[in-house]
């Protein structure tokens, strides 16, 4: 049997995750406070909903509602500490005044109060950002009925969160760039995205003109591979002026090379034929999806990001700006292809009935009233 002990430092199977930095942050924030509460002037702008610890929450939240005692006071007495454990155990029970001397033991020095004041708001700027993504990814892949709509409020939401990051976290002299690698998540093509772009297909086939009121929609916006090539190949005829039916078609993807280690010709051709409804419709359906699958994208980016503890707030508000840019053309396409076509006229407004203008009646001579004569010529 081995002797062999693993070290302190050694993170064992089963192990809980390690506390994370913010959290002594938190408490060496609330130690400098518990010891100097004049230092809370200095440490800006800070809400008790900025701790990511309930029992801290609490404890900074009756700091600041109760107002701190004479320095003289404060010296002599722990009144100020009893105070706040009284107020704060309202909110959480199970704050001590045992926990309140940690507090006090675990503070390397009260000057630092600002500097750990920053660390607790960079935190919480992490949980919110994480916060931000998750709905997006949330919103892309709940059912509802308008997906796009929903993930186009999101992405907004995270859009103006980004920019308040951006002015609250500048860069100094010491950040560096970074960018880390974050995973790029993989999609299974669902039935119904299959069976939109072989509508849009066969449609398009059919009615190869309504192409040309469709360059918001890319190659890159289908699912399947197949599609995508046989897509390219359709507007590629389009753009030439050639003839395009379904004969036409499966010669120009073949001649690109795009049917090799693919189905056979009759496979495509019987894709291509059954077209129904209009192929803008279709073409709004598929484009939808992608807006969805890179608002996924986007979030999975961003989480990777802020799960990264070495990068900055700064950096990471730059980072998941950049990533949000790529939802961002995705979604100028969007509002190309459901806003009204160009040359579409405007709707008519309902035609106004014009009715005659009214003739009165003449009015009756009562009884007894004699008529004027008419004048003899």
């Amino acid at each position: 049997m081995s002797d062999h002990v693993a070290p302190d430092f050694e993170e064992l199977p089963g192990d809980p995750p390690p506390t994370p930095v913010v959290h002594y942050a938190e408490q060496a924030l609330l130690g400098a406070l518990l010891l100097a509460p004049e230092r809370l002037k200095t440490i800006g702008l800070l809400e008790p909903r900025h701790f990511a610890n309930a029992a801290h929450s609490a404890l900074f939240a009756a700091m600041r509602t109760l107002s701190p005692p004479a320095p003289e006071a404060h010296r002599a007495s722990p009144v100020w500490p009893n105070q706040l454990l009284a107020a704060a155990q309202h909110r959480a029970k199970a704050l001590t005044a045992a926990y309140l001397h940690t507090l006090i033991s675990v503070c390397p020095t009260d000057a630092h109060a600002p500097a750990y004041a920053q660390i607790v708001r960079s935190g919480h700027a992490r949980r919110v950002l994480r916060r931000h993504a998750d709905l997006l990814a949330q919103a892309a892949r709940a059912p509802g009925p308008d997906p796009a709509e929903a993930v186009l409020t999101r992405s907004d939401e995270l859009a103006a969160f980004l920019n308040e990051l951006v002015t609250a976290f500048p860069s100094h002299a010491g950040s560096m760039p970074r960018a880390p690698e974050s995973p790029t998540p993989t999609f299974e093509a669902s039935a119904e995205a299959e069976d939109d772009e072989r509508m849009l297909l066969a449609t398009a086939t059919a009615h190869p003109g309504e192409l040309l009121q469709m360059r918001w929609l890319h190659e890159g916006d289908f699912t399947n591979p197949l599609h995508a090539a046989l897509f390219s190949s359709l507007t590629a005829l389009v753009r030439r002026g050639a003839p395009v039916d379904p004969i036409t078609l499966v010669w120009e993807a073949q001649q690109r090379g795009l049917l090799r280690d693919r189905p056979g010709p009759a496979q495509i051709l019987d894709l291509l034929a059954h077209p129904a409804g209009a192929a803008v419709h279709w073409g709004q359906r598929v484009l939808q999806g992608a807006l969805l699958r890179q608002a996924i994208a986007v979030a999975s980016r961003i989480a990777a990001l802020s799960a990264d503890e070495a990068t900055s707030v700064h950096q990471l508000a730059i980072g998941s700006r950049r990533s949000l840019s790529a939802l961002s053309a995705v979604r100028g396409r969007w509002h190309q292809a459901t806003s009204t076509l160009p040359g579409t006229p405007p709707p008519r407004r309902p035609a106004v009935l014009q009715l005659p203008p009214v003739t009165r009646p003449a009015a009756r001579a009562s009884p007894g009233t004699r008529t004027p004569a008419r004048p003899r010529r």
